[in-house]
């Protein structure tokens, strides 16, 4: 009967705080590696990951100073963004903390049961906003309609619970790619974000490269220490 108990407080508490169970997170993390590794299922989330990411630096340009024409998205999930001024180095170490960042974010309002719906609103409504703004070409916005679509749809689902999970995943797999993004750059030569920032700065590319894993891996753990915390909460 103790026990018995225990567990309906348990279970009570975390549906209060909209937190997973530990258990239930780590299949959540496992199906999001499991996604980003399935070929064609994998694209539309190698395009939110790249969205975020010129997304952010498309933010950060503009909070420096600076001005976005548009951006560019394409089907391997590679991205551009095309702006004038700013602060270089904030601009170019923004983009993969950025999609990090992002993911984190989408993760705790996922564990708001209040604000599920909203949630999906309104992330759908910023790719709407992102595709007006500075959608140019017939393949981008496409793209965007796409990941709009992602976000849209699952509000025709009834149950707040499998909307919850399913923005989890979507987190998770934001910041599992993050995390695999920029390893690429390692075999560019030259190119990309991080010779950019090794240009404006003298430090080495491989550093900054190991920068971004640094951040999208202590996500990921804020993430668990989420989750934990509210198991711990639970159980008092």
């Amino acid at each position: 009967m103790l026990d018995s108990s225990a567990q309906g407080i348990t279970t009570g508490r975390e549906s209060q705080t909209g937190a997973p169970g530990r258990g239930r997170f780590l299949i959540e993390l496992l199906m999001a590696l499991v996604i980003t590794r399935l070929p064609f299922i994998n694209v539309p989330f190698k395009w939110l990951e790249s969205y975020f990411h010129e997304l952010s630096h498309g933010l950060v340009t503009l909070l420096t100073g600076g001005a976005v024409s548009h951006i560019q998205l394409f089907p391997n999930g590679a991205g551009l963004c095309f702006s004038q001024g700013g602060w270089p180095v904030v601009i170019g170490f923004s983009g993969y903390f950025g999609a990090a960042l992002w993911g984190y974010l989408i993760f705790i309002l996922a564990t708001w049961p209040k604000g599920i719906r909203m949630s999906f609103a309104l992330l759908g409504s910023a790719v709407i906003v992102t595709t007006l703004l500075w959608g140019r070409d017939l393949l981008t916005i496409s793209i965007l309609a796409c990941l709009a679509v992602l976000f849209l749809l699952p509000l025709k689902l009834s149950r707040s619970r499998f909307l919850a999970s399913g923005l989890r995943v979507m987190a998770l797999m934001i910041m599992l790619n993050a995390l695999a993004s920029p390893t690429v750059l390692l075999g560019l030569g030259g190119k990309g974000d991080a010779a950019m920032l090794a240009t404006q700065t003298w430090i080495p590319a491989w550093i900054w490269v190991m920068a971004w894993l640094a951040i999208s891996s202590v996500m990921i753990f804020l993430c668990w220490r989420r989750v934990d915390s509210a198991a711990q909460s639970a159980a008092v």
